[in-house]
């Protein structure tokens, strides 16, 4: 099998993703617990939502955990943490809306900020270390 790029690219992209763990550890102040993929997606995933989301789709959100009772815990550390917030749901009585902390918002915003650039430096580096064979 041909690769399109060359070793150097792949090495420019794992120093890439590195860069933006890092800056993924920054966001909650070093505390290397949070590096963790399901905080990742329950994390991004509620950010991305844009709107406040139902406690039992946020669950759902953690691709890696199949147990409802296990992404709760993920979930209440969230709150405990003040990562996430939590208020009754105007439309559902029964149900609870999750949305970001302000903090976390804040965080996450500047943090997608600093990976953007990440990813355009990487771009700009891959493309001096060899062929893209996207180009023309």
């Amino acid at each position: 099998m041909a690769l399109k790029y060359n070793n150097d690219q792949h090495k420019e992209y794992i120093d890439m993703t590195t860069r933006i763990g890092q800056k993924w550890i920054d966001v909650f102040d070093g505390r290397t617990e949070f590096y963790d993929a399901t905080f990742w997606d329950l994390l991004t995933k509620v950010w991305y939502s844009d709107t406040p989301v139902r406690k039992t789709d946020a669950l759902k959100f953690m691709t890696g955990i199949k147990s409802a009772h296990t992404a709760g815990k993920y979930v209440e550390q969230a709150l405990a943490e003040d990562l996430l917030a939590e208020t009754v749901n105007p439309g559902d009585a029964r149900s609870k809306l999750l949305t970001l902390s302000p903090r976390m918002r804040e965080r996450l915003d500047k943090f997608f900020d600093g990976a953007i650039s990440e990813v355009r430096k990487a771009n700009y580096e891959i493309n001096i270390k060899g062929p893209s064979p996207e180009d023309p």
